[in-house]
């Protein structure tokens, strides 16, 4: 159902690939926006539970293209470094295709957790509590994860083998 990575030698193992999406804060979703046009939005994410989850206001772009059709892909970029002598970058990425839903009840509340542990992590808890609490306003999506690759630059991968 899903291409198989043509440059396979650079495929990122599922072990590299979930370090990515952990250690990155922030993404590309992609979806299909007004008139049949492609709408990706940068957004600050969790990786939690094998999902993606972000937070959302409860209207825009974003939420209606999610509606109108669940099927997305997210794209984060590890590492991105200009080597000019060889007129290239060398990088690792992640691109994710899932589909998107709204989360409710408890899910809401772990991946809200989840999102505010990620951000905050150094702030008191009775303070994240308190952000958890009072943040009924927003919506929490989840990206259900179909097809998971992370690809990394060949001289990465040369490196790793010496």
């Amino acid at each position: 159902m899903f291409r198989e990575m043509r440059r396979n030698k650079q495929l990122l193992s599922k072990e590299d690939t979930i370090a990515v999406m952990n250690r990155c804060t922030n993404g590309v979703l992609a979806c299909m926006g007004d008139n049949d046009y492609p709408y990706a939005v940068p957004l600050s994410y969790v990786y939690f539970n094998g999902k993606i989850y972000f937070h959302s206001a409860k209207a825009g772009h974003k939420v209606d293209a999610i509606m109108n059709n669940s099927k997305v892909s997210f794209t984060v970029i590890d590492e991105d470094t200009i080597v000019s002598e060889e007129y290239t970058t060398y990088f690792r990425s992640v691109i994710a295709f899932g589909k998107a839903r709204i989360v409710e009840g408890d899910e809401w509340v772990k991946a809200f957790e989840a999102l505010v542990e990620k951000y905050s992590g150094d702030q008191p808890k009775e303070a994240k509590q308190k952000e958890i609490q009072g943040c009924k306003q927003s919506l929490i999506i989840a990206i259900d994860i179909d097809h998971i690759t992370g690809k990394e630059a060949i001289e990465y991968v040369r490196a790793k083998a010496e």
